[in-house]
């Protein structure tokens, strides 16, 4: 059986795949910071499919625990690896706090990519191998309210992208999913439930975001947008000035 790592499995997108994964007969890693959720979850995805399912309570805002992380699975073969553990904050960037800035550039930005760096050549050496990175329809746009939020995964896109370029041939595939807004827990820790993007409006599940993303993986696809609205909202800087972009997500993304 293959065994797929996915991290930020506590609720949510990440909650989801892990489903998705076991249901597809795949052994999962499961990696949050929460003990108590993740066994709970794991002892769910066992009786349910009947698969082995592991579990690591690391902090992954910390580099010495992802580096932790890949020695403790340095005897096991990865043949999927889901970058999803990430959060985002709704607030002006000058009001917003430092440290919790800083976190989230390590959480959206290092984390992912040391975790790629780490277990990306035994996939290349295997010749066989998917890497599945969350970042947003926002890695398109820049973001007032949400200013680096949007910027790491802006870069999460190119980072991504540029991968995907060099893996071509190798057996390996590296896809990044965008979605919009989606009905999880991320609205309200964001804040971003206030604002005018998201209030009174019905979003997409996790589970439809999450399957969605899934197959784009399995198909090798470099990049996937969830949803029209999501896709068209992705072109607005290919039609509009940036200047006008940023004013226009600016407006709706008010409180």
């Amino acid at each position: 059986m293959k065994t797929a790592l996915i991290t930020g499995v506590s609720s949510g997108i990440g909650l989801e795949l892990a489903h998705i994964f076991a249901s597809n007969n795949i052994n999962v890693i499961l990696v949050a910071r929460s003990e108590k959720t993740l066994n709970e979850l794991a002892e769910t995805l066992v009786k349910k499919y009947g698969i082995k399912a592991q579990v690591f309570v690391k902090d992954l805002t910390i580099e010495a625990n992802v580096k932790s992380l890949f020695d403790e699975l340095a005897n096991q073969q990865i043949d999927y690896l889901v970058n999803n553990a990430g959060f985002g904050t709704f607030a002006p960037f000058s009001e917003t706090k430092w440290e919790t800035s800083a976190q989230m550039i390590a959480l959206n930005i290092t984390t992912l990519t040391y975790l790629t760096r780490l277990f990306l050549p035994q996939m290349i050496a295997n010749k066989s191998g998917k890497i599945l990175n969350i970042a947003s329809v926002a890695a398109f746009l820049p973001g007032p309210y949400m200013a680096v939020y949007y910027a790491t995964k802006a870069y999460v896109l190119h980072f991504s992208e540029a991968i995907a370029q060099e893996l071509k041939n190798t057996g390996v595939t590296v896809t990044t999913l965008c979605p919009g807004p989606t009905e999880s827990q991320f609205m309200d820790v964001s804040g971003m439930a206030e604002s005018k993007l998201i209030k009174g409006k019905k979003l997409p599940t996790s589970n439809q975001v999450a399957e969605y993303g899934y197959d784009a993986m399995m198909r090798g696809q470099h990049v996937a947008v969830h949803g029209l609205a999501n896709y068209i909202l992705s072109l607005l800087p290919r039609f509009f000035p940036r200047r006008i972009t940023s004013w226009m997500v600016g407006l709706i993304q008010k409180k």
